[in-house]
């Protein structure tokens, strides 16, 4: 089970972390590490870290969440620092978890800017964000990132039978750490076809009981002639 982790209960805490390495130092830099101490989650963050801080390696649970999005967010920065975000979507499997440090999906042609493709030649840092609505669940992925053009086999390995669309390359993600968030704030949709099918049982099940409410007036009918 993948379990998120909410903001720490306050603690006061005036001196900073000893020169440990943790896995969730790639996002908790000494600057964010004073801002925590400042207003009282630092001490609660250190408890986290000693006990194991965060996944670097993709867990089979992970590993599922991934299999079952429809949609994820691809945030890279450019030579510049100046940061872009991606949405990129297909039907659950687009995805792909290829090992337990690798994410791959295919990159479909689209509005042709290429400024995803562009910043990574730049700079290969890169960062994946999962948001499941409907059940509230969000996972922060840590890493970096390359495109792999030209590579068919690849391609064929990725691409989905039967989804419209016109793959053009190759996005590997390698993973250096990852956090599942708490679920609050996060508003609960659902996919279309998911109430689409709910819709269709219900109404499945009206017709049959309408069709047993119909049977039942015909055998009272018949009884009270009897």
């Amino acid at each position: 089970m993948i379990t998120p982790v909410c903001r720490p209960t306050d603690f006061e805490k005036d001196a900073m972390d000893s020169a440990t390495s943790y896995a969730s130092d790639i996002a908790f830099t000494d600057t964010v590490k004073a801002l925590q101490a400042r207003k009282g989650s630092r001490r609660g963050y250190a408890r986290m870290e000693q006990d194991g801080s965060w996944d670097t390696a993709i867990t089979p649970d992970l590993a599922a969440f991934v299999a079952t999005q429809t949609s994820v967010f691809l945030a890279t920065a450019n030579a510049e620092d100046q940061p872009h975000i991606q949405h990129r979507g297909g039907p659950p499997g687009f995805l792909r978890v290829l090992d337990e440090r690798t994410i791959a999906f295919v990159d479909y042609a689209g509005n042709r800017q290429y400024i995803t493709s562009g910043n990574l030649l730049d700079n290969p840092k890169a960062f994946l964000f999962l948001i499941d609505y409907a059940h509230r669940r969000r996972i922060k992925i840590w890493g970096t990132a390359r495109v792999i053009e030209g590579d068919e086999a690849l391609l064929g390995q990725l691409m989905l039978e039967d989804y419209k669309a016109r793959p053009e390359q190759v996005v590997l993600f390698t993973v250096s750490a990852w956090d599942a968030n708490c679920p609050q704030h996060i508003p609960q949709r659902f996919e279309a076809a998911d109430v689409a099918a709910a819709l269709a049982g219900r109404d499945t099940r009206i017709a049959e009981l309408e069709a047993e409410i119909s049977q039942l007036k015909l055998l009272v009918q018949s009884l009270q002639h009897s």
